[in-house]
């Protein structure tokens, strides 16, 4: 057994355990969060959602074994490809997509299968990689604006632009993560003030044309504004940690979720809570921090600027993720509506987090199993002092 492991699943042994331990959480967790909905919806089969949400994860890990398998430079061409996707998608989401949330369109649904996509998972992987791919090819020209930096911000604009039409939280987040990312890079801080200037104004027309400009500002007034009531989903999220107790109540033992609107998503952090306790919320806080420690040890053993980057951006944008959803939770912001990445039940949401998983994998299988590739970006020149930066 021992021997077969070592032979399929390369990469971070310890970042795979994480992974799998995610996994039988999420089954257990989404089991039970999802027993009154199943019942409401599947004539009373409370198994429908675990046997569906089971295959998902099952195929999100085997998309993550399949990307962890490719030489991670091969995702340098296809992230511009699967950019150059990404803009038609999100465009025919926003203007025709059949499936909406509080009146915004974000899901496709995928003929035959009848399974939703969301075009922003896709997006947001492809951006994270091609904005690490453009970095690492322009590591010895970065304070050159219109040749360089140019072409990273319009990439950057366009796809977040795009994405806040229908999907504030995501965009933000997204923007976020590729500010840091080129701040990782070296990006000169006035051409990122520049950025982030642009951002304003872009994100502003962003949520004016898509009408969230309304919404985005009645949930920031109800986090700010102490006097307003608590929102209903932020009020029994409270209840369910405060019941919750340093143990919790018991698997599968939980009441606020026959009351919290999607608690096997957006609130899940509070039924993991609720059942588990103080305790159960320490283990998976511990566990999303020791997954970017081991993406971030990833970087620390990469020799080139690319395979930092690529792992630094998909590390960061799974965190920060998961920050903001407990964040949520426990009252810290607004409610923004993001899933909690490897653990909410989703569709397309738990292939592209594989996706992005395997390729920090196939990163962390180290330079010595990669041989040198033609037309691929300069994965030799290592970004200055890495190693003593992330240490």
């Amino acid at each position: 057994m021992k021997d077969w492991l070592q032979r399929n699943l390369k990469g971070d042994p310890i970042l795979w355990a994480i992974v799998l331990l995610f996994s039988f959480i999420s089954i257990a967790v989404v089991y039970s969060a999802t027993g009154t909905l199943a019942y409401k919806k599947m004539n009373g089969n409370t198994e429908a959602f675990l046997f569906k949400h089971t295959s998902l994860i099952l195929v999100g890990l085997a998309c993550m074994w399949l990307a962890h398998r490719i030489d991670y430079r091969h995702y340098s061409r296809l992230s511009l490809y699967a950019l150059l996707l990404s803009v038609p998608l999100l465009l025919f989401t926003f203007f025709m997509g059949g499936t909406t949330i509080n009146e915004a369109s974000r899901w496709l649904t995928i003929p035959v299968i009848n399974q939703t996509f969301q075009p922003s998972d896709l997006a947001k992987l492809a951006l994270i990689s091609h904005l690490a791919s453009m970095l690492s090819r322009r590591q010895q020209h970065l304070h050159d604006f219109k040749s360089t930096l140019l072409p990273v911000m319009l990439w950057v604009g366009v796809i977040c632009g795009l994405i806040i039409l229908s999907n504030a939280s995501t965009a933000l987040l997204l923007f976020a993560t590729c500010m840091l990312l080129m701040f990782i890079g070296r990006v000169p801080l006035k051409h990122m003030a520049v950025m982030v200037a642009i951002g304003i104004v872009l994100g502003g027309a962003g949520l004016w044309a898509g009408q969230r400009l309304g919404t985005v500002i009645s949930r920031v007034s109800n986090f700010s504004d102490k006097t307003k009531k608590t929102p209903f989903q932020l009020e029994h999220s409270y209840i369910a940690i405060a019941t919750g107790g340093i143990a919790g109540k018991g698997p599968g033992k939980s009441t606020e979720r026959n009351i919290l609107p999607h608690p096997y998503s957006d609130f899940i952090f509070a039924i993991i809570i609720e059942e588990y306790g103080l305790l159960g919320g320490a283990v998976v806080l511990f566990l999303y921090l020791a997954f970017l420690y081991r993406g971030l040890k990833t970087v620390m053993n990469s020799y080139g600027a690319f395979g930092g980057l690529l792992s630094a951006g998909l590390s960061f944008s799974l965190v920060l993720q998961a920050l903001v959803n407990m964040g949520v939770a426990v009252g810290l912001g607004p409610i923004t509506g993001l899933p909690l990445p490897l653990l909410s039940m989703g569709g397309t949401s738990l292939i592209f987090t594989g996706i992005s998983i395997g390729i920090i994998l196939a990163v962390s299988r180290g330079e010595r199993e990669i041989r040198p590739m033609t037309g691929e970006p300069d994965d030799t020149a290592r970004i200055p002092s890495q190693r003593a930066a992330y240490a």
